[in-house]
C-alpha cells in the first residue's frame, strides 16, 4: 500500500512538481492545500502518512500550520519546503517537530531521496537524525 502525501504551496507551479515526483516515487498523492489554514483543515481531514509543507504562504505560514497541525497530531511527520535565505525558520520548524527539510529550488533526485529515506524508515526520529 503507497504512503499518503499531502502537499501545500501556493504556487500551482510547486505542487505540480512536488505531485509529479512524489507519484513517480511511488506515493499516493491524499490531497494539496494553497495555505496554512487549508493545510491543517486537510490533515485533519485526510491523516495523510506525510505533509510536505511550504513555509512562506498567505493567510497562515508554514511554521504556524506545523505548530496547529503538530497540534492536531503530535506524531505528524512534516517535511518542510524552503527557500535558500530561511534558515531560521528551518531551525525553527525542526524545533517544532518537522522531521526534515527540503530547499527551493530542487531537482528530482533531491526530493526522491528525502521521499526515499521516509517510505522506507516508519520511525519519524531518525528522518530528522539524518537530515542533520
Amino acid at each position: 500500500m503507497s504512503k499518503r502525501l499531502l502537499i501545500v504551496d501556493d504556487a500551482v507551479i510547486m505542487r505540480m512538481r512536488i505531485r509529479d515526483i512524489a507519484r513517480a516515487a511511488g506515493w499516493e498523492i491524499a490531497g494539496e492545500a494553497t495555505n496554512g489554514q487549508e493545510a491543517v483543515a486537510r490533515f485533519q481531514e485526510l491523516r495523510p502518512d506525510l505533509v510536505m509543507l511550504d513555509i512562506v504562504m498567505p493567510m497562515m505560514d508554514g511554521v504556524s500550520a506545523l505548530r496547529e497541525i503538530r497540534r492536531v497530531d503530535p506524531k505528524a511527520r512534516v517535511v518542510m519546503v524552503s527557500a535558500v535565505d530561511q534558515k531560521e525558520k528551518l531551525t525553527e520548524c525542526i524545533r517544532l517537530g518537522a522531521i526534515d527539510f527540503i530547499v527551493k529550488p530542487f531537482d528530482k533526485a533531491s526530493l526522491c531521496g528525502v521521499l526515499d529515506k521516509l517510505n522506507r524508515d516508519d520511525s519519524p526520529q531518525s528522518a530528522a537524525s539524518e537530515a542533520g
